[in-house]
């Protein structure tokens, strides 16, 4: 199985462009990030190239995080900024050739949240088409982001099923679908259709994924038979530094 380092916990103690210079020595075959605004994407697109790692996503600005933003795009009221949001990863991503933007719904509910999100959602599918770039929800669980407007697989495959967009993809992280829902094996399966990247980390520590709540070698067996060969973002937290944590990499990646 291949494997990508999301450089929004991992190496964080880089520079972008040294993070993924530093993931390419690890062994990883991508990357991903959270935020990367605050770096030329053209220093970004440089590393990528100099490494031959893709880089796979990057997510929409959360808003005014001191404020208590954690995205925008569910926010009634809230579209003009949304839409700048994601015009800008759009731009980021085609300049550094990035294939998939996470729009972030941020903390909203009710029917309103939902018809902005889907609303969003469509401006993003459309601006992005042109680019070839797929747009990703991601549920996110309410102990780490209490009242955050998407927290479960079926909530999400009912926004992708409306939409139907084929540029509209499910972000499933283990992690959070694991504290929300469980059964992660027929999960997995029956949400295949939709998934367009798979995140792991342990639960519910979020640290390493080789040890907690899930036994990550069954999951990746699991993902083995169901012929998923995408690079899994490992986005977890490393206890340590990134590097000395890294040797539950050899055993998963032998699947």
């Amino acid at each position: 199985m291949k494997l990508s380092a999301n450089l929004g916990f991992l190496y964080s103690e880089y520079d972008l462009p040294d993070a993924i210079r530093a993931a390419a020595r690890a062994g990883f075959d991508a990357v991903e990030c959270h935020w990367p605004y605050a770096t030329p994407a053209a220093d970004v697109a440089s590393a990528l190239q100099q490494t031959g790692l893709p880089m796979l996503g990057l997510n929409t600005l959360p808003g005014d995080v001191a404020a208590g933003d954690n995205g925008l795009s569910a926010i009634p009221g809230r579209e003009a900024e949304a839409r700048a949001a994601i015009d800008r990863a759009i731009e980021y991503a085609a300049a550094t050739g990035t294939r998939n933007i996470h729009v972030m719904a941020g903390y909203a509910q009710g029917a309103a949240a939902r018809e902005t999100f889907i609303e969003n959602l469509r401006y993003a599918t459309c601006q992005s088409a042109e680019s070839a770039i797929t747009i990703l929800i991601e549920p996110l669980n309410h102990h780490d982001a209490p009242g955050y407007f998407l927290q479960t697989s079926t909530q999400a495959g009912e926004i992708i099923a409306e939409l139907d967009a084929p540029n509209l993809k499910l972000m499933l992280d283990c992690y959070h679908l694991q504290i929300m829902e469980g059964d992660i094996s027929r999960r997995l399966a029956a949400l295949l259709p939709i998934i367009g990247h798979v995140q792991i980390a342990s639960v519910p520590d979020r640290a390493e994924p080789d040890h907690g709540e899930l036994n990550y070698a069954h999951v990746f067996g699991v993902l083995r038979d169901l012929r998923y060969d995408a690079p899994v973002g490992a986005e977890y937290k490393p206890a340590g530094k990134t590097d000395d944590g890294l040797a539950w990499m050899e055993r998963l990646k032998s699947f």
